[in-house]
């Protein structure tokens, strides 16, 4: 479990819910179809993550152009010269716009593989080059190829074949929706079809579909998400990548001070207000809730042992059920006062509890030594 103190009281990582864009009518969970949309991040990601991509990959192909061995991906930074460096496993995402290509990506995010977002593909030989050199840091790598790359996109073909030759584990995952389906979901968010130019968003989905039509054929999985909503989808790309492993939950527990405002990104506040204040205990006013007699002095008083108890055992209920409807990150904001001494032990307890049942942990004082 990692402790952090006088944080600003972030998440440390955000949450992997689905936005507005991709819930299509500005819903989580809706049930039907508009709950799975990636309709709005048609163009307007695309300048950037074109940017950096090339940036980074071009600089690390000129000046890594040795490192390549033949067929297979080899690096001079492996633990032993000669070495043929470990190449990484691909899952190429694509698919129909409005199909829920950024929804899996989030998936796959939320398991563990390195996302990258429209990138070119004639780069995706390059990307796998470089995840093999990061000596094991980077062994999958997940890569959302669509026609917002335009242009670049009819390099395709040619970068899987250079894939093959290099023996590079790899699997295409193709979304697909009706006809009916991807219109409702693009007019939900009120957005052009990438491909619709002047005419209307049926015209752009049939030019996608045509475009896409031999992808389709060579993908691995094809996903019909016409009548799913995000949980389910969700649920299949876990059924496909998650293994025999319950989806992994995090747990950011932060103290903070009520007098200083609630943290904006928690799920879920406790209140220790109910217990008394240390701080009118003059011998322990100087001290935080980390010292071991405030601590006790915190959990001697009545109720406060029993409420550790009964709110951990109401965290599994709700751990599970996050677990189910796919939320793996939660921040858990544990308030007192000045955010010094009650919650500030309670909140190491509850992180001890959770950490012993199996939940990755960050312990945050938020507001401890801000007085």
């Amino acid at each position: 479990m990692n402790e952090i103190h006088r944080d600003s009281g972030r998440k440390a990582e955000s949450t992997a819910g689905i936005d507005g864009a991709d819930a299509g009518d500005g819903t989580d969970a809706t049930v039907g179809t508009a709950g799975i949309s990636d309709a709005t991040s048609a163009d307007t990601d695309a300048t950037s993550d074109n940017t950096d991509a090339n940036t980074d990959a071009n600089t690390d192909a000129d000046t890594n152009d040795s490192d390549k061995d033949g067929d297979q991906v080899t690096t001079g930074a492996t633990p032993e010269a000669g070495e043929p460096a470990a190449i990484p496993e691909l899952v190429i995402i694509s698919g129909m716009s409005g199909a829920g290509r950024s929804t899996a990506a989030k998936c796959l995010e939320d398991l563990g593989w390195f996302v990258v977002d429209n990138l070119p593909p004639a780069l995706i030989p390059t990307m796998v080059d470089l995840g093999a050199r990061s000596q094991g840091n980077v062994a999958r790598i997940a890569v959302v190829v669509d026609v917002r790359g335009r242009r670049f996109f009819d390099n395709l073909r040619e970068s899987l074949a250079d894939l093959d030759a290099k023996h590079v584990k790899r699997r295409v995952i193709f979304l697909e929706a009706s006809d009916d389906a991807l219109v409702r979901r693009f007019e939900s968010v009120r957005r052009p079809h990438p491909l619709q130019g002047s005419g209307r968003i049926v015209d752009g989905i049939a030019a996608e579909r045509d475009l896409l039509r031999e992808l389709r054929g060579d993908a691995d999985l094809v996903i019909d998400t016409s009548s799913l909503n995000v949980h389910e989808l969700r649920a299949k790309m876990d059924a496909q990548f998650a293994g025999e492993e319950e989806p992994e939950l995090r747990a950011t527990v932060m103290s903070f001070g009520y007098k200083y405002g609630l943290p904006v990104d928690a799920d879920l506040v406790v209140d220790c207000r109910f217990l008394p204040n240390p701080h009118w205990v003059p011998e322990l006013r100087p001290f935080t809730g980390l010292n071991e007699e405030v601590s006790n002095y915190v959990f001697n008083q009545p109720g406060a042992k029993e409420f550790l108890d009964r709110y951990a055992e109401l965290l599994e209920i709700i751990a599970t059920g996050y677990r189910r409807e796919g939320k793996r990150y939660v921040t858990i904001a544990v308030g007192c006062t000045g955010g010094k001494h009650r919650s500030v032990a309670m909140s190491a307890k509850l992180a001890d509890r959770l950490a012993t049942e199996g939940v990755e942990t960050v312990l945050v004082h938020r507001d401890m030594g801000r007085e």
